[in-house]
């Protein structure tokens, strides 16, 4: 899986909705600033998110986006997939990534090797909500003001 900026920043926009998940629209202009992406690509960004259901929009001076579901809800693998697709790492594991079957599957070893690497990238991303990207955001907040005090 190759993983594109859209996917990395979709993540981040999405982290960004959780932060602020009582229910209050988040503009564009605030996920940009705050997640240091350009105000196009979170437009781009979000479209995408709206059709698939993750998120919800409202028009006007006082819109914005919010999630639709609980950050607890929500895995990093839907958004992820959202965006990219497909989660495995070479097209040979999954033929609807080209298309067609590799005709070495039957008896190529490196596709093992592949295809172990993409259902262990699937786990991760699915076991893992945006609740959890909340604690983590938290957390590596309160270390870099530890650090920075100490």
């Amino acid at each position: 899986m190759w993983l594109s900026t859209k996917g990395r920043y979709a993540l981040r926009a999405m982290l960004e909705l959780a932060l602020h998940n009582a229910g209050a629209l988040v503009s564009v202009s605030e996920i940009s600033k705050n997640q240091e992406i350009t105000s196009q690509y979170v437009e781009q960004i979000m479209v995408k998110l709206k059709r698939a259901g993750l998120v919800e929009s409202v028009r006007g001076p006082a819109g914005g986006y919010r999630l639709t579901k609980k950050p607890s809800e929500i895995s990093t693998g839907d958004i992820v997939r959202t965006l990219e697709g497909y989660i495995d790492p070479v097209f040979c594991v999954n033929p609807k990534i080209s298309h067609k079957d590799c005709q070495r599957a039957p008896r190529c070893a490196t596709r093992v090797l592949w295809k172990k690497v993409g259902e262990k990238v699937t786990e991760v991303l699915d076991l893992t909500t945006l609740e959890d990207l909340v604690k983590m955001d938290k957390e590596l907040k309160k270390e870099v003001e530890k650090n920075a005090v100490g």
